[in-house]
């Protein structure tokens, strides 16, 4: 089986590739993600291309080695949401989230000796339900999801905030879709069960 390398640092997608139990390591891919978004105007595109880029970056120091990148962006009236970063900027995302559907498009691609050799993005539809400021200020205080696209967590605390959520994998959510991901290792030569 060839090496597998995680070019991310998210704790989120390593919590989430170790669930396969499959032998991987992680590497930072140092893409400068601000150029990406300041050149790219289209939410897909600008999550596929930083994915690509990251898994490209990982694969030119990894030789043979099967990289997997990963973005993921909250897209609202077709405008990508960026990590608040600081709690008035995830109060303010969270006021403009509520009562209203969001997508979150999370791109997936594959590199191995310098080239893409698979990719994927998978949307889900999130639709929150109406809260005051004051539930969204105890919610910031209690998660602090200042480094997740739309400022929740959903896989804690953040569910409360929602009405519906239409997907067809949950984990993508988190940052890293198993199902598809699953797809298209085996054909790379990653065993899984």
């Amino acid at each position: 089986m060839p090496d597998l390398v995680l070019a991310s640092t998210s704790p989120y997608r390593r919590q989430l590739l170790e669930r396969l139990r499959v032998p991987f390591t992680c590497e930072a891919p140092g893409v400068d993600e601000a150029q990406v978004k300041a050149t790219i105007a289209d939410p897909r595109a600008v999550v596929v291309e930083l994915a690509r880029r990251k898994a490209l970056a990982v694969a030119r120091r990894r030789p043979g080695a099967i990289v997997i990148g990963s973005d993921q962006g909250a897209c609202l009236d077709g405008a990508l949401l960026d990590k608040p970063g600081t709690a008035a900027n995830a109060e303010a995302q969270l006021q403009r989230l509520q009562s209203r559907t969001h997508e979150l498009l999370t791109a997936v691609a594959f590199a191995q000796d310098g080239r893409v050799v698979a990719e994927f993005v998978d949307t889900t539809r999130l639709t929150m339900r109406a809260f005051g400021a004051d539930e969204i200020a105890r919610y910031v205080a209690a998660e602090s999801p200042l480094d997740c696209a739309g400022s929740y967590k959903i896989e804690a605390l953040g569910i409360a905030l929602f009405d519906r959520i239409e997907c067809s994998d949950w984990t993508a959510i988190v940052g890293l879709p198993l199902l598809r991901l699953c797809a298209a290792l085996r054909p790379l030569g990653v065993a899984l069960p």
